[in-house]
């Protein structure tokens, strides 16, 4: 049976696809000479993805930004021409930069530079809506003057907040992240043909998708759908380029139709498609490192991807090359990899950054411990990025009075989260924010129902004074006697000494725990 992960749970609507569709329309740039040219694009519909087409960027180079809300400009994002990325033969159709998110607008800058003796582009026609899926999918239109250069302004739709998966760095050993099938992203299968598989997966390729790092959870359903009419619509491939995407928040979607367990050959390296499984970050890492979710998500989803195929995360991989003007490694050459490595390793290109590059050996270890048990180490890795993790790592980390972490992440009493260390614990809720629990008082509050008792939720620390250890909760205190080692509660100014715990060690409360969701 295959996990719920890929599928969803029983009951869930993965069959319908949404019916708001990514607007795309593509404006001719015109008039642009040697050197560099902006050109400003304006819309009545508002946009949020901007990408460049033309037949050939041999000496050509772009630069998009957008106009803010308060009539300010925002800064400049590259846009990368995606070499190496497509079908291994691209045929007459046009080339395309990556789709830059540049938020949402109505009017745009492009930067163009060309080469000094470059020719003036002519006057450019009045784009054609694409024909119909005749063939399975929508072929490119190919219909552009030489020298041509098109603005593709993409308005993607947005997915309302509440029907978003929620996703979490913590997953239990050899469980994989949740992924957002196809359907559940809205993908409109007319557009594609195949899916082509190969024999097997033998190695993971690391991408991004560049442009900005500043979108909103509900933003990233509408990005992967953009990304996939351009694919398809625009550029004329068969599908989607990648196999999978993670955006910033940890979300997964499913990428290239055909099964995610199943060997789904890609368009994402030229040159080293076959027999390999192509992962894009969603952003630009260049400077910025992926979030660390973004990188843990990353590595867990090719430790599971790989592990269907016996791989190693850690291990090496021969591939042959199939050549390609953006591959480092002419046709026929069996040059030997890591078994999961990016796109630069093999194409001429900066992908996936260098702020991303520099994790490709932690995304390694991750993916190589996907099936072992967390250690403090990994329960802390998991942590990094929220407010628990934050507040731990003030204290002194592996090294403060709570100790190294025991657990994942965990929800509480409704809004509440908490972790558990070796000598405590730290619980979180919106009102109260992060606070730790630490010692005898934990141990007391323990035996009160921690949050769910009478007290409610730390909302302090402790606070030190010559005889006491006080701490506040929501609905009164804890008091630790320095001298005589008891504990008092104090509630509606009421005192009432506590006794101690009858067991030793950290106090457990058995209502958290609920046997396991049958398959079936």
């Amino acid at each position: 049976m295959l996990p719920p992960a890929i599928y969803g749970l029983p009951g869930e609507d993965t069959d319908t696809p949404a019916a708001e569709a990514p607007h795309l329309v593509e404006q001719p740039l015109t008039g642009l000479s040697g050197g560099e040219t902006i050109r400003e694009i304006h819309q009545d519909t508002p946009f949020s993805m901007v990408a460049l087409t033309a037949q050939d960027f041999a000496g050509t180079s772009a630069r998009v930004r957008a106009k803010k809300a308060d009539g300010s400009w925002g800064p400049w994002y590259d846009a990368e021409p995606m070499e190496g990325v497509g079908p291994e033969d691209p045929g007459t159709g046009p080339r395309g930069t990556e789709p830059v998110f540049i938020g949402r607008t109505t009017t745009v800058q492009i930067a163009v530079t060309r080469p000094a003796d470059a020719a003036t582009t002519p006057p450019g026609a009045t784009p054609k809506k694409a024909p119909g899926p005749g063939l399975g999918y929508v072929p490119a239109n190919v219909e552009q003057p030489v020298g041509q250069l098109n603005a593709v302004l993409i308005s993607p739709p947005q997915a309302p907040v509440d029907t978003l998966p929620v996703p979490s760095a913590a997953s239990a050993p050899g469980v994989a992240p949740n992924i957002i099938a196809r359907p559940q992203w809205g993908a409109d299968e007319s557009m594609r043909c195949g899916p082509q598989y190969d024999l097997g997966i033998r190695a993971g390729i690391v991408h991004h998708t560049a442009g900005s790092n500043e979108y909103a959870p509900e933003d990233s359903a509408g990005i992967v759908r953009s990304i996939y009419e351009y694919h398809t619509r625009t550029l004329g491939w068969c599908d989607i380029a990648y196999n999978a995407l993670v955006d910033k928040y940890g979300q997964v979607f499913e990428g290239r139709a055909g099964g995610m367990d199943r060997p789904v050959e890609g368009a994402h390296t030229g040159g080293f498609n076959r027999d390999t499984w192509g992962v894009a970050m969603m952003g630009n890492f260049e400077v910025v490192p992926p979030t660390p979710i973004q990188v843990r998500t990353t590595g867990r989803l090719l430790g599971w991807r790989l592990g269907l195929d016996r791989i190693d995360p850690r291990g090496q991989a021969v591939l042959p090359s199939a050549g390609g003007s953006f591959s480092k490694f002419p046709v026929g050459a069996t040059p030997t990899l890591p078994a999961i490595f990016t796109h630069r390793d093999v194409g001429v290109t900066e992908c996936p950054g260098n702020a991303a590059y520099a994790l490709m050996d932690h995304i390694r270890d991750i993916a190589a411990r996907f099936n072992q048990p967390p250690g403090p180490d990994d329960l802390a890795e998991s942590l990094r990025g929220g407010a628990i993790f934050a507040r731990w790592e003030a204290m002194g980390g592996m090294n403060s009075p709570l100790g190294r972490p025991t657990s994942l992440e965990a929800a509480g009493d409704r809004d509440a989260r908490y972790v558990t260390f070796e000598h405590g614990a730290v619980y979180w809720s919106p009102p109260s924010g992060p606070q730790p629990v630490v010692g005898e008082i934990y141990r007391a509050w323990g035996t009160l129902g921690f949050e769910r008792g009478a007290l409610g939720l730390p909302t302090s620390a402790e606070i030190h004074e010559p005889q006491w250890i006080v701490q506040n909760f929501q609905h009164g205190t804890l008091n630790f006697d320095r001298e005589h080692g008891t504990v008092t509660r104090v509630a509606d100014g009421v005192p009432v000494e506590l006794p101690k715990p009858a067991v030793e060690g950290a106090p457990v409360q058995l209502e958290r725990f609920t046997p396991p969701i049958s398959p079936s």
